[in-house]
């Protein structure tokens, strides 16, 4: 009931004395760490002043919507603790509509079931309490009891009611220093982020900030892989290993965060809430004692990173403020994380574009790109209208023939005639780059990969993305290399070597070999199911002896090229160097062909074309006159049956040097100069 009026009690204080109690309640309150501290020192003296036998101060919990009571009797060293919901104690009335309430006797008095009982326990049969509160914020409620069923009179009244005030200016200086010591926290931890842009480092980073923030025990980074479909576990405790700190990922469906993540909303956890989640880590916070959980998610405009998991041992430790604080650091983390991002990203272009411009710049100074293939001969057709067929598809194209043939150049044609044509057309020759070092230039590596890989590279693949990726001398790839090529065939993704990010990309591959790769499978030099992926749409290039009609053509084109890079003049070719290089075999085909023209330029002092016939006479004057062939043929021939009989084996005691007696490298000179390329042997 309210008070309009008190009637008399006890005998009032003299004013000077309590004025001096009113400057010692001001000065221990300034100097405690807490309220409740103060009140434990001056519970007594306040007691022996107004006469009372208990003086209640009754704290408003907004997290649990109830009074938690502390209760100092005369004489006795601590104060107890009680919880009531508001609505049962006289304190929750005075708190909730800011009025005196006084109970002249507890024993006629049925409101307030909670705080009534504990009163006549401890002998009290008056009780007056008042609200404790500022012009802009309620905390709770201050009140004294006594023995005797007698109101308070006015002086200790208005006692009672100074000592509330000065203990709600005390805790509204509280919560100022808390708001105050939380908007610091957030710029520390927003300094300490924002020039993070390696996430290793800010994940570190993080934790180390969310320990700072005393009322938090520990703390959980929850980070969604790419695909979204995962997080992986990331914390600053061993007590929780293995679930952190391990790299494992855990399917979102079965993360403690997966509420917070899916509907991206603030999730809670308390003890039993653990003891029942489906969690490994809820069961191992649970046996560390955690009593509370706030799971917040990492949000920015759309996008969801992962969740801020932070716990206490304290039961509702996370009400609106608490929950409102950790929402504005789990933004800060966020938008780092997609700072962070963003640069790898920026970094990864900038990367892939420098490659791209080197790798460009190469192709120039090589001048490797020709837009002609020149030619007129009935198979030479059946390649460009096969290759004109397949370009405007991104199946996959393997590409067959001899060394010099241009395999190359037909693997531009299909990509500068397909709808990749925009984007990049990338090359990689498997059999110019060390073993060791193929499977980087072809995914790529992370930092700290292996030795000496002190930087992130781009590999071909992810170069070619979108475009096109020529893997010259396909048959050269190390067989423990192939199934990760043959995962990209069929699935177009692949981790970079030392990583773990899977890569997706789109690319068309077109593969070229002057093996036979149906005997390297036979042969278990070559695994089945790569060649199967590889052998979509096959080409074979035919060898330039086999379209002698085109030399003439080819011949006047690469004198053309020549002289015009060497700033000669070649107006006239002799009909005799023309027959003479139309009958020449050119084991090295069309590559060979070219280099020969090269160098007669080089060597022609006029502007007549003047070639350096006697390197070609002496194999041209041992060429078939008659049936019977010549000892070149023959010895060609023999040489030939060998190598069919070893299967193509040069070396080793039953290679097809040990069989004619001869030295490996003298096998591999005769061969070369009698023009026998694998292709003679494996058919």
């Amino acid at each position: 009931m309210a008070v309009n009026g008190m009637e008399p009690g006890i005998s009032p204080l003299p004013e000077r004395q309590r004025y001096q109690l009113l400057l010692e309640i001001t000065d221990t309150v300034v100097r405690s760490k807490s309220l409740t501290d103060a009140f434990q020192e001056l519970a007594e003296p306040v007691l022996a002043l107004t006469g009372a036998e208990l003086l209640n101060l009754s704290l408003h919990d907004a997290n649990r919507e109830c009074m938690m009571n502390h209760y100092w009797k005369k004489n006795r060293e601590s104060g107890e603790v009680d919880i009531f919901p508001a609505e049962w104690a006289a304190s929750g009335w005075a708190w909730k509509h800011q009025e005196t309430v006084a109970i002249p006797d507890t024993e006629r008095e049925d409101r307030f079931p909670g705080c009534i009982p504990l009163l006549r326990k401890q002998g009290v049969r008056s009780f007056t309490v008042l609200p404790m509160s500022t012009p802009s914020r309620r905390f709770g409620a201050l009140g004294l009891g006594k023995e005797v069923p007698e109101l308070l009179n006015h002086d200790d009244l208005e006692l009672l009611a100074r000592i509330a005030s000065i203990g709600a200016l005390a805790l509204e200086r509280e919560k100022a220093y808390e708001a105050f010591e939380e908007q610091q926290s957030l710029i520390e931890i927003s300094r300490e982020l924002s020039s993070i842009l390696d996430a290793d480092q800010l994940v570190l980073a993080v934790l180390s900030s969310i320990r700072k923030i005393a009322r938090y025990e520990r703390a959980v980074l929850a980070l969604l892989d790419p695909d979204g479909k995962n997080v992986l576990l990331h914390g600053a405790t061993t007590e929780w290993e293995p679930h952190v700190n391990q790299g494992r990922a855990v399917p979102v469906r079965q993360a403690l965060a997966e509420e917070a993540i899916l509907k991206r909303e603030v999730a809670y956890f308390t003890a039993n809430g653990l003891l029942g989640a489906n969690s490994a880590l809820a069961n191992a916070m649970y046996r560390a004692g955690i009593q509370s959980v706030c799971i917040t998610p990492l949000l920015v405009g759309d996008r969801v990173w992962g969740a801020l998991q932070v716990c206490s041992e304290n039961q509702n430790a996370f009400g609106r403020s608490e929950t409102e604080y950790l929402a504005q650091v789990a933004t800060m983390v966020a938008t780092t994380l997609q700072n962070a991002q963003s640069y790898r990203e920026i970094a990864q272009l900038k990367e892939r574009l420098s490659q791209e411009k080197h790798y460009l710049e190469g192709e120039i100074r090589n001048n490797e790109r020709s837009d002609e293939i020149v030619g007129n001969s009935p198979v030479l057709k059946r390649v460009l209208e096969s290759a004109a067929i397949v370009a405007c598809t991104d199946s996959t194209v393997l590409i067959t023939g001899e060394t010099g043939t241009g395999k190359e150049r037909i693997a531009r044609l299909i990509h500068d005639t397909s709808g990749r044509r925009d984007r990049s057309f990338i090359k990689l020759n498997c059999a110019a780059i060390p073993t060791g070092l193929l499977e980087s230039e072809l995914f790529g590596h992370e930092k700290g990969a292996f030795t000496g890989a002190v930087s992130q590279k781009i590999g071909r693949l992810e170069l070619a993305d979108k475009g096109s990726l020529l893997l010259d001398e396909v048959g050269e790839i190390p067989l423990e290399l192939q199934p990760k090529l043959l995962r990209v065939l069929q699935d177009h993704e692949f981790e970079r070597l030392g990583g773990t990010k899977t890569i997706k990309v789109d690319v068309r591959l077109i593969a070229a070999t002057n093996r036979d790769l149906a005997r390297a499978v036979n042969e278990k030099e070559f695994r089945s199911d790569l060649f199967y992926r590889l052998h979509v749409f096959p080409l074979h290039l035919p060898a330039l002896r086999d379209r002698r009609e085109d030399i003439p053509m080819l011949i006047r084109y690469f004198v053309e090229k020549s002289a015009a890079r060497l700033r000669k003049r070649i107006d006239g070719i002799p009909e005799e160097a023309i027959d003479a290089m139309t009958r020449w075999r050119w084991p090295g085909n069309i590559r060979e062909l070219e280099n020969f023209i090269e160098r007669s330029v080089i060597l022609s002092e006029g502007n007549r074309l003047t070639p350096p016939l006697g390197e070609l006479r002496d194999e041209i004057l041992r060429q078939p006159s008659n049936s019977d062939g010549t000892l070149r043929d023959k010895e060609r021939s023999h040489i030939i049956d060998i190598l069919r009989q070893t299967h193509g084996a040069l070396s080793g005691p039953s290679g097809a040097a040990a069989r004619l007696g001869l030295k490996r490298t003298t096998l591999q000179y005769k061969m070369q100069r009698l023009g026998i390329s694998r292709m003679d042997y494996l058919r």
